[in-house]
């Protein structure tokens, strides 16, 4: 499974962006619950945000809660992560990543459940 992450910029506090990760047209997307994690300078990744198979259950980390969005099209083979009202602590290259996984529920905020990822974007925010 070969993903593409993408929309990474930079951008002013209470600004917004759009991160796309695409797979690869062998993939289909719909077998996997996808994720977005995060990973500032000297810090740990981080969970973000997850979506299920079908899109309809997600779960987000709670300082984004209210502000990202994730969203998905099977039918285009890709994720997405609206985010709105940047912070400065947003900032970080975000990566998406594929869990194969039929099982749904918190345990899918974990990383190490993930089997593939894409190669990160980077987000910026500053004045």
């Amino acid at each position: 499974v070969q993903l593409q992450a993408s929309g990474g910029g930079l951008v002013q506090p209470g600004g917004s962006l759009r991160l796309s990760c695409a797979a690869s047209a062998r993939t289909s997307i719909s077998r996997y619950n996808m994720g977005w994690f995060r990973q500032a300078p000297g810090k740990d990744r981080e969970f973000v945000a997850v979506i299920s198979r079908s899109g309809s259950n997600n779960y987000y980390r709670d300082s984004v809660k209210g502000r990202f969005t994730i969203s998905r099209d099977n039918a285009k083979n890709t994720v997405y992560l609206q985010m709105d009202s940047l912070t400065p602590e947003d900032a970080a290259i975000y990566y998406c990543a594929a869990d194969p996984s039929i099982t749904w529920g918190p345990s899918r905020t974990n990383w190490k459940v993930y089997n593939y990822w894409g190669q990160g974007t980077l987000v910026t925010v500053s004045s």
